[in-house]
């Protein structure tokens, strides 16, 4: 008590600093209370006593008033936030439940199943409303008494006979497999946490071999050093936002011009994208860059027949290595030199990856979010397994391949829409050793609207699926130890890709809500509360900028399950959606705003990563531009997508938090009230940035 109220003595002295402004005019004249007039309050005199309790009660009035201030402040939001919605429901379009855009009966399925469980808690709520109303039923659950008057009573007893001799037991199994299932995702995740506070503790990181002159000499002809030929590609399509940043940068890496060449292959089938990127590329040519432009005119495989085309080029076996950039990526003049020399002399080493850093996780709470998964999957699973295991999945971009490692795993494939997971498998399967750097980063981007991240999240994980009943045999084949081929069957494809978004989507999305309806199968508080917080934390470890997000990624990493759990059906069973492939829509932030901010401060060495072109006239450029597409927006009307499913989920879960107040379930209330309406903002696309 004493330490109360020495802290209630601290904020009334501090009052003033936070909260609501206030003025308060006395003509009374009071002495401020100190921390012993609190902590003796209990043993003065009545005079003293009676003092310190005028003191109190203006303190509590102050604090009262302080309030009130922070209850007013709330009104304006909620006016706000109804505000949006009915601007955004307003101008809104339907996604009919889809994820793609399929044809056939395989885009409803998960839908039409959402719809019907809906329909029948909604049936069921009224039906346990009117029966918790009716004041001639009587139950007793606990002995399965009923006091029954009338008809209904006898249906409801019936229900209640049902629930308890076979909807109970059968829920209860499903939830204890699910539960199963949870408890050994999280000993995985938190031993991948545990092997990232030892890799921090020991200080372990790849290091190359220093000596012979590596990393120093004459950069222009490469006299000196470890400078082998390096192959760069740049894949792109349609990305008009973005293209000029990436070739620059890239343009500008630390490495001997006779031992570099840059291809940007471009995928565009939209003709004035296609010319402008050819145009950047001369433009690079004519500042004496070894670059060229490829683009195809037969487009088959997605990004993987882009890459399978561009080495099969007669030129390339000149080459050693190659390096991958997407078309948003920026690396550092420096990236070739941090990551190059671990090859020498590691004649086993087929792949060095760096982690990605993004240039807009503060743009909104989308991008937030998106961060912390991130972060936790390069700094802890992709770093874990790295020095572990060498072996992790590619990411695709930010890497440099040995070419021969390519060739020996036959190559790039167009059977899966994860390109870059297959070739990093086969060529585990044949030997080679992976390292993961996590202290180079790579500049790009991450979607800033829900719709991009919503497509983007459904080709991550039905291509895992896909790729997993391909590569299968091939595994349990190959010549690698059984600890390699358990970390790949059972870790890498079954425990992250396959149950993870299984049990996150039917636990609490399904199981949950059945559980409220159906009260003899239970559900413990520290599945629905502890591990998840628990878990949350352990994500938000490697970005702990983001820690008061927790409630809100915990949030949202539930209403992304229904996605990533269509997307592993789709996946899995080869559904129609499983092969479509949507390039992520980038807005080409640091194109813009960052070029913006560097010229006004004078930085004479962007002249080369933006091409040849004049400072003044580049700024003058991209005001115009800016001034084009405010004037363009106003005439566009802008749109958001209602989501079905999601607001589907939103609906069923805020119906079976109206149940569960019936049966006084605190924590199963709270949970299915926030979960709810966090389904119902993501299905009304008021989370991350408005589409055009």
């Amino acid at each position: 008590m004493a330490s109360l109220f020495k802290w209630w003595s601290k904020e009334n002295n501090n009052h003033h600093h936070r909260g609501t402004p206030v003025v308060v005019k006395m003509n009374v004249e009071l002495e401020t209370p100190s921390d012993d007039d609190f902590i003796n309050l209990s043993v003065r005199n009545n005079k003293q006593r009676g003092k310190n309790a005028k003191q109190l009660t203006w303190v509590l009035l102050l604090k009262a008033h302080k309030a009130a201030g922070c209850l007013a402040s709330i009104a304006p939001a909620l006016l706000t936030l109804v505000s949006a919605v009915k601007r955004r429901v307003s101008s809104g379009r339907t996604d009919d439940g889809d994820d793609v855009v399929v044809s056939g009966r395989d885009k409803t399925r998960l839908y039409s199943f959402i719809k019907m469980f809906l329909l029948v808690s909604v049936l069921l709520f009224c039906f346990e409303a009117f029966a918790y109303f009716n004041k001639s039923l009587h139950f007793d659950a606990t002995s399965l008494k009923f006091g029954v008057k009338g008809l209904f009573g006898w249906v409801y007893s019936k229900w209640v006979l049902i629930r308890v001799e076979f909807l109970a037991p059968m829920l209860q199994f499903l939830a204890n497999v699910c539960v199963l299932l949870f408890i050994v995702q999280s000993l995985d995740r938190l031993v991948l946490c545990l092997g990232c506070f030892w890799i921090r503790f020991k200080k372990i990181k790849p290091v190359f071999n220093v000596g012979d002159g590596d990393g120093d000499g004459d950069l222009e002809n490469g006299e000196k050093g470890f400078f082998p030929m390096i192959l760069v590609q740049i894949p792109m399509c349609n990305e008009r936002e973005v293209f000029q940043q990436s070739i620059g940068a890239v343009c500008n890496l630390d490495w001997p011009k006779s031992k570099l060449l840059i291809q940007v292959l471009d995928d565009s089938d939209d003709p004035t994208t296609s010319s402008l990127i050819n145009e950047e590329v001369r433009k690079w040519q004519q500042e004496g860059a070894n670059i060229v432009y490829r683009h195809r005119v037969i487009r088959e495989g997605y990004k993987a027949g882009n890459l399978k085309s561009a080495m099969n080029c007669s030129y390339v076996k000149d080459y050693e290595f190659v390096a991958i950039f997407d078309a948003d990526f920026q690396p550092a003049p420096d990236f070739l030199k941090r990551t190059v020399p671990h090859f020498k002399d590691n004649e086993e080493l087929g792949l060095v990856q760096a982690r990605w850093s993004f240039v807009n996780k503060d743009e909104n709470l989308l991008t937030r979010l998106q961060n912390i998964n991130l972060a936790f999957h390069f700094e802890v699973e992709q770093q874990v397994n790295g020095i572990f295991f060498n072996f992790f999945g590619f990411n695709g971009t930010a890497g440099v391949w040995r070419i021969k490692a390519l060739e020996d795993a036959g190559g790039w494939l167009e059977r899966t829409t994860v390109e870059d997971m297959d070739i990093a498998v086969r060529a585990h399967l044949h030997g080679w050793k992976f390292i993961f750097l996590n202290d180079v980063e790579c500049q790009c981007e991450i979607p800033e609207s829900y719709e991009a991240y919503r497509k983007q999240q459904h080709r991550w994980h039905s291509g895992p699926m896909q790729l997993f009943r391909l590569c299968l045999p091939d595994i349990i084949h190959s010549k690698i130890s059984t600890w390699k081929k358990f970390n790949l069957i059972f870790l890498f494809f079954l425990l992250r890709k396959l149950i993870l978004p299984f049990y996150s989507f039917t636990l609490f999305c399904i199981i949950l809500p059945m559980t409220i309806f159906v009260p003899e199968a239970e559900l413990p508080i520290w599945i629905v509360c502890y591990i998840p917080v628990t878990m949350s934390f352990l994500n938000i470890l490697p970005a702990p900028k983001s820690f008061p997000f927790i409630v809100p990624y915990l949030l949202f990493e539930n209403t992304m399950s229904v996605i990533k759990f269509n997307a592993m059906i789709s996946g899995l069973f080869q559904l129609g959606s499983a092969y479509e492939w949507v390039v992520t829509k980038k807005s080409g932030r640091s194109s813009e705003g960052d070029l913006v901010s560097l010229i006004e401060k004078g930085e004479k060495h962007l002249q080369r990563t933006v091409s040849v072109r004049d400072l003044e006239e580049m700024k003058k450029e991209i005001q115009l531009q800016k001034e084009k597409n405010e004037a363009a927006s106003k005439k566009k009307k802008q749109h958001n997508r209602i989501y079905m499913k999601e607001l589907s989920l939103a609906f069923l879960l805020l119906t079976a938090s109206a149940r569960s107040l019936l049966s006084a379930q605190g924590i199963h209330f709270y949970f299915l009230l926030f979960q709810g309406i966090s389904f119902l903002l993501v299905g009304l696309d008021l989370i991350g940035e408005q589409v055009d």
